[in-house]
């Protein structure tokens, strides 16, 4: 299993205010957002520090964390200098993928890259959107052997990603 201490090292700071998950939105003020389908053997968990939204994937070992931060550095920090900021920690680093993508009507960077952190090799799949003076991460992170066939699922999750200024999402 992906250590929680690789997740909650990858970043995050979850903006302050009244937080819940009802399955499908995440209330957190400003930070409100919808999420795409979350398989069933997604277990929900609340052990990674600054997650707005956590997820451990036991069939893949794998890790899923959503992360938003408003009003710190969404308006004038390229999205590529956002993703490496996740990086900070990671050694020899092989990115395999790295485009623009649309998200919720913005763009957003997708990277998909091989890293080792503390000498452990893992599987990275990143989204970075900035959108209304907030940037959100969608990580996930698993070990190499099982990482490509967890990719549809955690894509799918993203590809339903939508943020919301009312309270009721």
């Amino acid at each position: 299993m992906i250590s929680i201490a690789l997740c909650a090292g990858l970043l995050g700071a979850g903006c302050a205010g009244k937080q819940g998950f009802d399955g499908r939105v995440y209330h957190a003020g400003r930070a409100t957002f919808r999420v795409g389908p979350v398989p069933s053997t997604w277990k929900k968990s609340d052990a990674v520090d600054g997650a707005m939204l956590a997820f451990t994937d036991e069939p893949h070992s794998g890790m899923v964390s959503v992360y938003g931060r408003c009003g710190k550095d969404g308006d004038d920090v390229p999205l590529s200098a956002l993703t490496q900021h996740l990086l900070i920690g990671f050694t020899e680093r092989e990115v395999t993928e790295q485009k623009t993508v649309q998200l919720d009507g913005r763009e957003a960077l997708h990277t998909v890259l091989s890293a080792k952190l503390d000498g452990v090799k893992t599987g990275l799949s990143l989204y970075v959107l900035k959108k209304d003076g907030c940037v959100y991460d969608l990580i996930y992170a698993a070990p190499p052997a099982s990482f490509a066939g967890a990719l549809p699922a955690f894509d799918a999750f993203v590809g339903g990603f939508a943020t919301s200024t009312e309270s009721g999402g």
